[in-house]
């Protein structure tokens, strides 16, 4: 370590060479919590305050603080110390020149050690130091990793009692310097990844949106064309399009909504799903429960279109007066996602086989959606009336 010439680095005597191997033991002890501490924990204000109690206790100092640089001032501003007046910390702030010890300490990066201040002629005494009559101050530069870095700032203990601090005691002091300089670096890693993956979410919502905005156009010009074909059985088939392109937009609705980037919720999209579908089914009651739980946006479409399609053909069939209660339902049981959709209805017919190529064409899409999703799929009858449809999709749950 060098410091400027003329720094005094012997302690006096203790009283036995014990006394002087405990105290440096407990030195290292607390250099070893602090390290310990530091890495539980990203809150930099917590670690920067444990480091000023530890480092006073250490030196057993009744001052300590560690300074932060501000470039737009050139300052040394206290961001966190024990021993200090309450209204201190982020308020007082100290000059960085090189005719201060912290200055000094800052902009060459060698330990200032000034066990006798009232005498010193290499610097001039803060302010701060005076009023608390501190007589003795040591100061170690706080770096950090990287080139091109500018350094934190400076931590510094101070005392008013009598004594000396000696290179021993600076060594512990840049120990601590050197934990904080790594905190410190390791929040900056921190925030720069945050702001990625905060990009990163950005650019996602923002191709989900384009995506549901174009594909709200297309479901506009399929409607369009519904209302102008002559055949009643165009216009239905282009009802169902624009209804199947809906629910995939919804799905990129929900992926720019989500906190997990390519996830939805699927409590939210299947209760908002079944919320569009009551408004196009006026005479009928919809009742929607599912377990919150998140899916990949590759299993959200095909499920919503699957879901789209059950609901629709119970809306359709089960009740030949127009009214009646539809029920879909889901949750996860084992590593599948189980969802149901019955009604009290009519019921399928005796002969009705999904497998069968005469089945209807929205069964066959059906069949063609649990094929993407690997499901399965089971049809039974709702005693003592209506239809219920079973699916199991295997799920893939996010990290």
């Amino acid at each position: 370590m060098t410091m400027p010439s003329g720094t005094e680095t012997s302690r006096p005597p203790v009283s036995t060479t014990r006394d002087e191997l405990l105290y440096r033991l407990r030195q290292q002890s607390l250099l070893g919590e602090f390290g310990r501490s530091a890495l539980q924990t990203r809150d930099m204000r917590q670690i920067l305050q444990r480091a000023t109690e530890l480092c006073a206790q250490g030196l057993e100092a009744r001052f300590a603080k560690v300074l932060e640089y501000i470039p737009d001032e050139k300052r040394l501003l206290i961001r966190a110390g024990v021993g200090w007046p309450a209204g201190t910390i982020d308020h007082v702030s100290l000059g960085a020149d090189v005719e201060s010890p912290a200055g000094y300490a800052f902009h060459t990066g060698k330990i200032v050690i000034s066990n006798h201040l009232q005498e010193e002629t290499r610097f001039r005494t803060p302010q701060l130091l005076a009023q608390h009559g501190v007589r003795r101050a040591i100061n170690v530069l706080i770096a950090r990793g990287g080139e091109g870095h500018l350094p934190f700032g400076v931590l510094e203990v101070d005392s008013a009692d009598p004594g000396q601090f000696d290179l021993a005691d600076a060594d512990f002091l840049a120990g601590f310097a050197g934990l904080l300089g790594i905190a410190i670096e390791r929040q900056h890693a921190d925030a720069e990844l945050q702001s990625s993956l905060d990009h990163q979410a950005m650019l996602t919502r923002e191709m989900s949106h384009r995506v549901k905005n174009s594909l709200a156009s297309v479901v506009g010009l399929l409607r369009v064309q519904a209302r102008s074909a002559q055949s009643e059985d165009v216009q239905n088939a282009l009802k169902d399009a624009a209804s199947r392109i809906t629910t995939i937009a919804q799905v990129h609705d929900h992926l720019w909504c989500s906190k997990q980037i390519g996830f939805v919720d699927i409590a939210d999209f299947a209760g908002e799903l079944c919320h569009k579908l009551q408004e196009t089914s006026p005479g009928h009651k919809l009742h929607c429960k599912f377990g919150n739980l998140m899916i990949s946006a590759d299993k959200a479409v095909p499920l919503g279109l699957l879901i789209n399609e059950l609901v629709t053909n119970a809306v359709k069939h089960a009740y030949p007066d127009g009214s009646g209660e539809i029920h879909v339902s889901g949750e996860q049981r084992g590593e599948d996602l189980h969802v149901e959709i019955s009604d009290q209805g009519i019921g399928l017919p005796k002969d009705f086989d999904i497998d069968q190529p005469r089945a209807s064409l929205g069964f066959k899409v059906i069949k063609s959606l649990l094929g993407q999703l690997d499901g399965r799929i089971t049809v039974s009858s709702n005693e003592p009336k209506g239809a219920a449809i079973q699916l199991d999709v295997p799920l893939d749950l996010p990290s």
